[in-house]
C-alpha cells in the first residue's frame, strides 16, 4: 500500500475504535491531499430546526474528539450552544473516501484555547478581535478600520479574545465511506452504545 492509498474498508477488519480509524485514514489523506486533509464541514441547527453548514479547519484529534476553532458569538457558536447537535464531514476527492461524523460540541478548557491562539500569525490573531463573526458589516473599508483600531491597540502581545476559541465535537455515530465501481460503495458505521462502539456495514 502506497502513502497515497487507504487501507481496505472491512467491518470485519477495521480498527475498533473509530478515533483509532480515523486516525490512519487522516494521516494518509495529508499525504494524499498535500496537507489540506483539516477541511472538516461543520452542520448545526438553529432553534426553528433550520440548518446550516460551513468548512472550518480540525485543529486536533484525540480520544475525546474532533477540535476545531471559531468566534462563540458567531452564528456556529450560538447554534452550537449547550451540547446541541452538530455534524460533522471530511471529504478527500484524491482518495474518494469521506467520513461522517454526527455527535454534539463543548467548549475546551480554555488554557488549551489560549494554547493555540498563541501559536497563531499575528495577523490571524488580530482578525480574531477585529471581526464580529456572522454579523453585518457595513463594508470592506469597515473591516480594514476595524483591524488597524485592533493593531493599535495591541502593538506587541495579542492576547486570545475572550469571545474566541476551541469546540470539540463529541461523536457518537461514524460513518466511513470508499467509492466502488457502478456505485457499490463500500460504507462502515460505528455506533456508540452502553457498552461500547459498535460496528456495522451499511448498504451503498
Amino acid at each position: 500500500m502506497t502513502p497515497n492509498q487507504l487501507d481496505p474498508l472491512d467491518e470485519r477488519t477495521v480498527d475498533p475504535d473509530p478515533i483509532a480509524q480515523f486516525s490512519r485514514w487522516y494521516d494518509t489523506a495529508v499525504a494524499a491531499t498535500d496537507g489540506r486533509a483539516a477541511a472538516m464541514t461543520v452542520a448545526t441547527v438553529d432553534t426553528d430546526g433550520r440548518p446550516s453548514s460551513r468548512v472550518v479547519l480540525l485543529r486536533g484529534i484525540d480520544a475525546r474528539g474532533f477540535v476545531f476553532f471559531t468566534n462563540y458569538e458567531s452564528r456556529k457558536g450560538v447554534e452550537v450552544g449547550d451540547r446541541a447537535p452538530v455534524a460533522a464531514l471530511f471529504y478527500w476527492p484524491q482518495l474518494d473516501a469521506q467520513v461522517r461524523i454526527e455527535g454534539f460540541a463543548t467548549r475546551i478548557a480554555a488554557a488549551e484555547s489560549d494554547t493555540y491562539f498563541t501559536g497563531r500569525p499575528r495577523g490571524h490573531q488580530i482578525g480574531a478581535w477585529a471581526s464580529r463573526q456572522s454579523e453585518v458589516v457595513a463594508d470592506r473599508a469597515t473591516l480594514e478600520a476595524q483591524v488597524e483600531t485592533v493593531e493599535a491597540r495591541f502593538p506587541e502581545v495579542v492576547p486570545r479574545p475572550p469571545h474566541w476559541g476551541g469546540y470539540r465535537i463529541h461523536p457518537d455515530r461514524l460513518e466511513f465511506w470508499r467509492n466502488r465501481d457502478d456505485r457499490v460503495h463500500d460504507r462502515v458505521a460505528y455506533r456508540l452504545t452502553p457498552d461500547g462502539w459498535t460496528i456495522q456495514r451499511l448498504s451503498p
